[in-house]
């Protein structure tokens, strides 16, 4: 069977990159490993911390995946019970926040069952700064492709 979990952390791996020194994200955000914004601590990310290894950042994204995005995703959609599905809606909240999941009609088409309009939901999501970003546009098709 498929890890929903090892899936989500393989796209976010994808589309994130891997930087082992503190940098600022698009957003304007700290940022460190994979896309990770905060330690197991909760301690967030300075740009004075301390660069880390391939594996501290691999180690670091697991946790998150697993002990942030994966039962926020649980709570908020409650009825995913496929895998794949749910890697794709654990990588959209780790890419944009739960709060974005929880607030959105995406998160509304999960939980009435409504899959075939799910795609087009997380196809929405693809803007940076008010412009589409060839990244997002392949990441939600990578998403999509798995719902």
């Amino acid at each position: 069977m498929i890890d929903a979990v090892e899936v989500a952390a393989a796209l976010a791996r994808r589309f994130e990159g891997c930087y082992l020194s503190p940098y600022l994200c698009p957003a304007g955000v700290p940022t460190i490993g994979v896309g990770c914004t905060f330690y197991e601590d909760g301690a967030r990310v300075s740009l004075a911390d301390s660069p880390i290894t391939r594996d501290r950042a691999d180690g670091l994204l697991l946790w998150m995946v697993r002990t942030v995005y994966l039962p926020a995703v649980l709570r908020l959609c409650p009825g995913i019970d496929d895998p794949k599905r749910l890697a794709a809606i654990i990588d959209f909240a780790f890419n944009l926040g739960a709060g974005t999941l929880k607030a959105s009609t995406l998160r509304k088409k999960i939980n009435a069952g409504q899959w075939d309009d799910v795609p087009a939901e997380l196809k929405k999501w693809v803007k940076g700064g008010g412009k589409i970003l060839r990244g997002l546009v392949i990441r939600r098709d990578a998403e999509s492709a798995l719902i």
